[in-house]
């Protein structure tokens, strides 16, 4: 199996993450982000993620590839451990601040889709259609992580264990984990104990590195 992607997408980030948790081997592939003949061939569209079977078909719905893979893996199933309404409320509501912070830093960060200049500028001109512009938002960044302590703050009791946000891995975990790896590409920001160990566990258990780490081979 082969999943196309873009690193910097929180849905690819949870497409990736389910192979991990479930120790199922797959092939990633990162797309350039003007590239449209590859995911047009796959579904029809530009899209991501892709996940492509060795029989030729196709999934493209983060859900239906998180879903699909956990329940065909041995063992537990992530999606039935138990969910705490809390960290979706908490995702939904501090997304905002981060993506605020992430968005003028992602358009200069090293990533595979972003590996030739016209890549690079057709992703800046998606991200300022997005967001605005990206020089004004990297000027707030004082104020935003001032808001985004603060959030973080909230989630530090949250978060029952460093391997699973809720203890048991479930969707939850699917679900914060890419927002707060976004994180690691802003300098500066104030991460409490457990927010800061469960970010770096759940890159070990996921196989989804933090933007600023590598993860050794397991």
């Amino acid at each position: 199996m082969r999943l196309y992607i873009y690193d910097h997408c929180p849905f690819c980030a949870r497409a990736r993450m389910i192979f991990g948790l479930r120790d199922v081997p797959i092939d990633v592939q990162t797309m350039l982000f003007d590239d449209v003949e590859t995911p047009t061939r796959l579904v029809g569209q530009k899209d991501a993620p892709i996940l492509e079977f060795d029989d030729g078909g196709t999934l493209s719905d983060t859900q239906q590839i998180v879903r699909g893979i956990d329940d065909q893996a041995e063992g537990v199933k992530v999606m039935e451990g138990p969910q705490n309404p809390e960290i979706e409320r908490w995702v939904k509501a501090a997304s905002p601040t981060i993506f605020k912070l992430f968005a003028p830093r992602v358009v200069e960060a090293p990533l595979g889709e972003l590996a030739t200049p016209e890549a690079a500028s057709q992703f800046r001109a998606h991200m300022t259609k997005m967001v605005g512009d990206l020089e004004s938002l990297q000027e707030q960044t004082a104020p935003l992580l001032v808001e985004l302590e603060r959030w973080l703050n909230e989630l530090e009791p949250l978060i029952q264990s460093p391997e699973a946000v809720n203890q048991v891995l479930s969707l939850d975990d699917i679900s914060l984990y890419p927002v707060l790896r976004h994180l690691s590409l802003v300098e500066g920001v104030k991460y409490p104990a457990n927010v800061d160990a469960y970010r770096k566990a759940m890159a070990q258990l996921s196989r989804v590195p933090l933007h600023d780490q590598s993860i050794e081979p397991s």
